[in-house]
């Protein structure tokens, strides 16, 4: 089996030193009833069949990607998972946060009592910090922020006690009835596939990071236009590696400047990925949004999100025939760690030679660009929409605007 190059995603067929830790940490995940460890394998530095049934378990149960690679999604998720809530004491450190999934099962279980209002990041933050010192003055333990022995024991206390209804979903479905204006100078922000890491799909050609980028920041470009003629703030981010004025991401206003990503988003404010997809089948096709949440139940952490990623969806399938391929809840860093409502759009197949031809054509961009401003325009109307999906036009929109003012 060849080696790895140092620093390279691992995958089936690998040899890599690496792998020996990787089957710790794939044990510590959840992986106990598989023959992991290394005293029980002829060769634990290398990429198995075990070890890639296991990568692609653990994959399905956090919501990544199931292609048994590990990549740096996979790792950021392994990492997180070595941690249970009681593994160690939690606290907030502004330098260097604490993070991983025992953050998220506190943050869970602060929301449940009421006490935390934001995503579940699994990141302690000031927020969670703020959270924990209410449970703490509610317990009756010492309110320094700290998750230690005293905090769990009384937080096990009143777990009983705890109710379905979850504080921040019932937030943001508040933040969402009380929205006014709609689009109206909110701010969006548009995220098309090179303003993101670069991941090429297993058994993508070099072209497609290219052609992916080259789709995927046109459908922004043209979405941005549309987003403007409505009275909102659209932004696109630049492409990572360049410099906020880099002619690539073509994010220039009307008069020439170029308007930088906040450093942290408005609470209303709308995130979008746009990406394309690649699969090993010539005869996949469709397109597929994404939300913040629960994999396995579709439960939102973002309602708003999953809004958007639904109406989105409908658009898209109405204004351009494409297959519907759901609406989905994944646990993705892209859309947790906005902190804001997210959507991933994945637009169609460069691997399908129809879908491909169809996404490089203006007319089809032009196309998706409707929908993705319609979709968002359905989420935030503050009144319900007559008009049938795929019917609305920019047109509408702006009356609708008119008649508002």
């Amino acid at each position: 089996m060849p080696p790895s190059t140092p620093g390279a995603a691992l995958r089936h067929g690998m040899t890599d030193r690496r792998i020996t830790g990787l089957r710790e940490r794939l044990v510590r995940a959840g992986g106990e009833d598989l023959p992991l460890a290394g005293d029980s394998v002829p060769d634990p530095t290398v990429f198995d069949d075990c070890v890639d049934h296991a990568v692609r378990v653990f994959q399905q149960r956090k919501g990544l990607i199931v292609d048994g690679v590990v990549g740096p999604e996979t790792e950021a998720a392994l990492n997180d998972a070595q941690y249970r809530l009681g593994d160690r004491p939690l606290f907030f450190d502004e330098v260097a946060p604490l993070h991983g999934d025992d953050v998220e099962e506190l943050q869970d279980n602060l929301s449940l009592l009421g006490f935390y209002y934001g995503h579940l990041d699994a990141v302690f933050n000031r927020q969670t910090e703020y959270a924990v010192k209410e449970l703490q003055h509610s317990l009756g333990v010492p309110s320094d922020g700290t998750v230690g022995l005293d905090t769990l024991s009384g937080l096990a206390r009143v777990r009983k006690k705890i109710t379905s209804a979850k504080a921040f979903s019932l937030r943001d479905h508040h933040r969402l009835e009380s929205l006014q204006e709609a689009l109206r100078d909110r701010l969006v922000l548009l995220v098309p596939s090179g303003a993101g890491p670069q991941v090429s799909p297993a058994g993508a050609p070099d072209s497609f990071a290219a052609d992916q980028d080259a789709i995927t920041l046109d459908v922004a470009q043209r979405t941005r236009d549309l987003l403007r003629a409505v009275g909102a703030k659209p932004v696109i981010a630049a492409a990572q590696g360049a410099g906020a004025s880099s002619s690539s991401a073509g994010p220039e206003d009307l008069d020439g400047s170029v308007p930088e990503v906040p450093e942290v988003l408005p609470d209303d404010a709308l995130v979008l990925t746009l990406q394309c997809e690649w699969n090993s089948s010539p005869l996949a096709q469709g397109v597929a949004t994404f939300f913040w949440g629960a994999p396995d139940t579709r439960q939102a952490y973002s309602p708003v999100g999953q809004l958007a990623s639904d109406m989105i969806l409908r658009e898209l399938v109405a204004r351009t025939g494409a297959l519907d391929l759901g609406s989905h809840a994944r646990q993705w860093s892209a859309l947790r760690e906005v902190r804001t409502a997210a959507a991933w759009v994945d637009l169609g197949y460069l691997s399908n030679e129809d879908e491909a031809s169809r996404l490089r054509s203006g007319e089809y961009r032009a196309r998706l660009a409707e929908a993705l401003l319609c979709g968002l325009q359905r989420v935030l109307a503050s009144t319900p929409e007559p008009t049938a999906t795929g019917t609305m036009s920019l047109a509408d929109i702006q009356d609708y605007y008119r008649r508002d003012g």
